[in-house]
């Protein structure tokens, strides 16, 4: 057993808890972070790795405040689509048509930016440089047209020439356009709703936007998990947990598999989900594999295909034809309290892939793999809105990638496991920084830092032993990967030198001049239902008005309105705020 220690502290005051001990092996640590609803912890930690250098963002547009206008009420320029403005913004102002550049003429590098082929001479093609896609749907990191322009505009390495060459780079917010397009999709048509207050003009109203499905490995090269799908109405919300039962026992080459064929290897994993994803967790269930009819799991019914809304049997793969057969759906916070209970009053699951957003891709440092099982029940914990007028069917797809076959010298195990679960229920209308430590076992080697703290956080650091800083992010909803190649190493036999210091300054509705904000705020009327399931840590009861003249005054629960009046009977009332 490692001695992992966890101590907290809230602006200096000394906070204690006692974690359930377990056994965690001490080399190569990594977990996914687990999320955590808006009124409740104000971070948590992950470790992983990306392949590509970190980047330097914008935050994520606010979808919930965001004024979309259409064409009717346009009184600047008006676009087709985002890419549209793509095109017209970025494109065309800074030369990358001309002739002499990408124009259809010279088309330099083979590539021709001319309005009518530009986005099929983009849209997942490679390079003919270095042969990675000019875009690649949802990640413009391992874009290279994104990385030849971040490259002038904000200074971040890229292999060639930064673009547009002798010509001024792209403004920060055009830059951004061309993130967050790629973000979501880099569609020809339709509006991405992350792009759109870079957009100087009007677009047409946002219609639901289908991602180009994630391809599957080749056979031999990895296995792919897709999402059964499911319909999300207009203007909605929600979080969900349903269960699916799995065997890809078969896809995995026999000198990878473990002594018992059960588990497969992976040193790489890929998510693509559809526009609209707060997050996704794929969680591996502690039920038996054989055993995936227990009640708690309700009626299994067919997701998709000719049979969908049919009775199936779970383990019977060509129930559904080409759908999938699916558990009872309920909403829940992260799968809290779903399906049969584990023995010694466990969680019941364990986290083994997703993301905290629509796209990602983890690569670990070469030697370092993971293991899971190849069959039994997964949990599937999509958290999507769909700010669309438009129903909305969500899709989604997981690739684990199998490593060389000697290539398998470090298995990853636990390092900083996901949240620490502080400052639950911080009152509103404050601001206040957190931090805690925890120290890493002998031998620990720590390849990468990223972070998760809900809307709330304003700021994440870390720091290493000697107060050095490691770790820094400002955007809560898309945070910066942080890759130490080679790993820091954590050898000294003084637990002070193998410990770190991580820390998040938390805002629940504090201006920068320190005087309250009812649209910052936590809100009971804007929590989630699944937020605030039984169980979860998003229960929200509020205990301060947000109307005007009372902003910041003591009430006590949804019901208490008249607490709030600005004068007795006013009926201007809004006790809202947690």
């Amino acid at each position: 057993m490692c001695p992992w220690k966890r101590n907290i502290r809230v602006d200096g005051r000394a906070q204690s808890i006692d974690p359930a001990r377990e056994d965690r092996p001490c080399l190569a640590p990594h977990a996914p972070a687990l999320w955590l609803p808006f009124s409740s912890s104000p971070f948590s930690l992950g470790l992983a790795v990306e392949a590509a250098a970190p980047r330097r963002a914008r935050a994520r547009p606010s979808l919930w405040t965001r004024n979309r206008p259409g064409p009717s009420n346009c009184d600047g320029v008006e676009f087709d689509s985002t890419f549209d403005a793509v095109q017209k913004v970025v494109f065309e102002p800074y030369g990358c048509t001309i002739e002499t550049c990408h124009g259809s003429q010279s088309a330099s590098g083979g590539l021709d930016l001319s309005p009518d082929v530009a986005w099929e001479n983009l849209h997942d093609v490679p390079s003919s440089g270095s042969g990675d896609l000019r875009i690649l749907p949802g990640s413009a990191r391992r874009s290279v047209l994104y990385q030849k322009l971040a490259a002038a505009t904000l200074g971040e390495p890229t292999l060639g020439s930064p673009m547009p060459i002798g010509r001024k780079p792209l403004s920060e917010n055009d830059l951004s356009l061309v993130q967050w397009w790629i973000y979501g999709g880099a569609p020809k048509a339709g509006v991405v709703l992350d792009a759109l207050e870079f957009v100087p003009g009007c677009l047409p109203d946002a219609e639901p936007i289908e991602i180009k499905p994630l391809a599957k490995p080749a056979a031999g090269e990895g296995i792919q998990f897709e999402m059964p799908i499911f319909d999300l109405p207009a203007g909605l919300e929600l979080e969900r947990c349903f269960a699916t039962y799995f065997d890809v026992c078969d896809q995995v080459p026999t000198e990878l598999q473990d002594a018992a064929g059960e588990t497969f290897p992976f040193g790489a994993r890929e998510l693509r989900m559809d526009p609209g994803s707060h997050h996704l967790i794929l969680w591996l269930a502690s039920v038996a594999a054989d055993q995936p009819d227990d009640p708690s799991f309700g009626e299994w019914t067919c997701a998709s295909g000719p049979p969908a809304g049919e009775r199936c049997e779970p383990m019977d793969l060509a129930a559904c034809g080409e759908g999938s057969c699916v558990s009872q759906a309920v909403d829940s916070f992260a799968c809290i309290g779903y399906g049969p209970s584990a023995g010694g009053g466990g969680p019941g699951r364990v986290a083994i892939g997703g993301a905290q957003q629509a796209q990602d891709f983890v690569q670990y440092p070469e030697g370092v793999y993971g293991r899971i099982p190849c069959r039994g029940v997964h949990y599937w914990n999509p958290h999507t809105f769909n700010l669309t007028t438009e129903e909305q069917t969500v899709h989604a797809r997981l690739n684990y990638y199998f490593p060389e076959a000697d290539k398998q010298q470090y298995f990853i195990r636990g390092g900083l496991t996901g949240p620490i679960f502080i400052a639950a229920g911080q009152a509103p209308f404050t601001k206040e920084t957190y931090c805690a430590t925890e120290t890493f076992p002998r031998g620990t080697r720590l390849f990468g830092l990223s972070s998760h703290t809900h809307k709330h956080g304003e700021r994440f650091w870390i720091t290493g032993p000697g107060g050095d800083l490691l770790y820094e992010n400002f955007v809560y909803n898309d945070p910066n990967e942080e890759v130490f190649d080679p790993p820091l190493e954590y050898d000294s036999a003084d637990p002070a030198e193998r410990t770190v210091e991580f820390c998040a300054t938390y805002n629940n509705g504090v201006n920068d001049d320190g005087t309250p904000n009812v649209d910052l705020v936590t809100r009971s009327s804007r929590v989630p239902a699944s937020a605030s399931a039984e169980g979860s840590f998003g229960a929200c009861v509020p205990i301060a008005c947000v109307n005007d003249g009372m902003v910041g005054e003591t009430c006590n629960g949804d019901d208490d309105d008249a607490s709030c009046d600005s004068s007795p009977g006013a009926g201007d009332e809004n006790c809202d705020a947690c």
